[in-house]
């Protein structure tokens, strides 16, 4: 399998008057494409600064990361945004959707970012909204949908630009049981799809849908385990 991210050492700190604070200590971390990664641990632990620094919303103190055999911190400012905008797709717990802008506009903006002409654009969001079965939902506002529809507008938006990784932060955190796991159950089917879907979540039974799962403690990887696929009847 092809290698999309490698850390290499990548050390995370903040000053806190006087004091440094480490929440990221010699991270060495590989995944590859097609991947189906968890993130977990405890409040505090590191898990979304590490998913912050895998994104490029953030920078590590020290260490490398490589996004596909480059180094991103080679990477200047609008190539980063670039690589933000095709290379990964975001989803997140509090769904970030424009609430003046209906489903399909909200689906739409990546494209707009990317400079994707309007007739392609919406021809394009029309079907992503169509892959996460809200195709009647499409001109409704995000005030007018459900937590589990909000997010997978959220999905579709990040599917939009066919990017390699998909970043998925607490993707079940604001949704109760039954809708989590249908949203579960759509980021399985888009990994079995060929999509690489790295998620931070402190929920076990989230994190069991994952076919790889990490544990971050104190700032170190604590354990990393692959599950064994279970044979269909």
């Amino acid at each position: 399998m092809k290698q999309l991210i490698s850390l290499k050492n990548i050390c995370r700190s903040y000053r806190n008057g006087d004091q440094e604070l480490q929440v990221l200590k010699n991270i060495n971390l590989e995944v590859h494409e097609g991947e189906f990664v968890a993130i977990m641990g405890p409040s505090g632990s590191g898990k979304s600064t590490l998913m912050n620094i895998i994104g490029m919303l953030d920078t590590p103190t020290s260490g490398e990361y490589y996004l596909e055999e480059k180094e991103v911190a080679g990477l200047g400012e609008k190539q980063l945004a670039k690589v933000r905008n095709q290379e990964i797709g975001f989803v997140f717990q509090q769904f970030f959707l424009l609430s003046k802008m209906d489903a399909l506009q909200n689906v739409e903006l990546p494209l707009i970012y990317a400079g994707v002409p309007a007739s392609k654009r919406r021809k394009l969001a029309k079907e992503y909204l169509e892959k996460v079965e809200l195709t009647d939902r499409s001109h409704h506002l995000p005030s007018e949908l459900s937590g589990g529809q909000k997010q997978r507008v959220a999905i579709a938006r990040a599917l939009v630009n066919n990017p390699s990784i998909i970043l998925a932060d607490e993707p079940t955190g604001a949704l109760d049981t039954k809708t989590g796991n249908q949203i579960m159950q759509l980021l399985v089917e888009l990994n079995k799809e060929g999509k690489t879907i790295i998620m931070v979540t402190h929920e076990p039974e989230i994190a069991a849908y994952a076919k790889r799962q990490i544990v971050i403690r104190d700032g170190i990887i604590s354990s990393d385990s692959v599950q064994v696929e279970k044979e269909e009847n």
